[in-house]
């Protein structure tokens, strides 16, 4: 009798244990990471894939107009507790690595440069003379190549914020959303779910890793899901030859490419022991997909950025 009434008191402790433990996991921020420009190149699909492999969550955004999408579209559907999101893409910002649109040159004549891309810069983009029906053509065959390779797409969001930078080009991107029932993810003041917004590109080097645990520990807000944008990329020839013709930052003052070094130390940064050991201690790890379930599209809103 002695020996029942133990074992009734150990799993009784054990189970209040674990419910605390539960309890207070639930009562810690959320914290969502978006990788973008995945299906870039082979270098930054390997490095995502370096994240996926630990397993933990997280909204990765996908170029589909780069060459290197089909290799992403692989490895993500391998990872379901991945969330999968269109990185819509207008600009092309690599000097000699250039993509170009979806439908081709010749159905969006205004979207494009001399040589057939798309323009380098989001300044040239603004002054190339877009045309709005072509904008929508191309965003659209992005979204349908998107949807065509078998994945879940959960969001749209704008590379380098091309299609978020206007209120017209806003108009487009919410019909869009509507029309493929999509959400929409936060671009810095443009949010739809209320989310906090942060991103790590613009962190200096020798700074990122510091400043981003320090941000995920100790200013995560509890009350909003906290995204954070991280840019990721495996350091060698490939991302090595890859010079921002769009960011000086990106580039040394001898014009040395530092794209990826920035990419790769936000890759260690998200591999790194201290980060493991923050998960489900300072915050707990959300997507996309999870944001939008429970309020559901209909609750997608502009709530501030004009």
């Amino acid at each position: 009798m002695q020996n029942i009434k133990y074992l009734f008191s150990f799993f009784l402790s054990l189970f209040l244990l674990q419910s605390a433990s539960a309890q207070n996991v639930g009562q810690l921020p959320r914290l969502m990471l978006r990788l973008d420009d995945i299906g870039m190149n082979h270098s930054v699909n390997m490095a995502m894939k370096k994240v996926a492999d630990t397993k933990m969550p997280f909204s990765a955004s996908v170029q589909f107009a780069c060459p290197w999408f089909q290799e992403a579209v692989e490895i993500l559907k391998e990872n379901p507790q991945i969330s999968v999101g269109v990185h819509l893409t207008l600009t092309s910002e690599w000097k000699n690595y250039r993509v170009g649109p979806v439908t081709g040159k010749e159905a969006v004549p205004s979207l494009v440069d001399s040589v057939g891309y798309f323009p380098h810069t989001t300044r040239a983009f603004a002054k190339n003379g877009y045309k709005l029906e072509e904008i929508e053509k191309e965003l659209s065959a992005q979204i349908e190549r998107a949807l065509a390779s078998g994945l879940k797409i959960t969001y749209i969001d704008p590379h380098m914020g091309i299609a978020l930078s206007t209120p017209a080009l806003r108009a487009i991107t919410e019909k869009l959303a509507h029309k493929y029932k999509l959400a929409i993810s936060t671009l810095s003041k443009e949010v739809y779910f209320g989310e906090t917004y942060m991103e790590m590109w613009g962190e200096p080097v020798a700074t990122k890793k510091s400043v981003f645990l320090d941000y995920v520990s100790n200013k995560l807000s509890k009350s909003h899901t906290n995204l954070v944008v991280i840019h990721v990329a495996l350091q060698n020839p490939e991302m090595n030859a890859l010079y921002d013709m769009n960011s000086s930052m990106m580039n040394s003052k001898a014009g040395k490419p530092l794209t990826a070094l920035h990419r790769e130390t936000e890759l260690n940064m998200l591999l790194s022991p201290e980060f493991k050991a923050l998960v489900n201690r300072k915050f707990v790890l959300t997507t996309y997909s999870d944001l939008v379930k429970d309020p559901g599209l209909d609750a997608m809103k502009l709530t501030r950025g004009e």
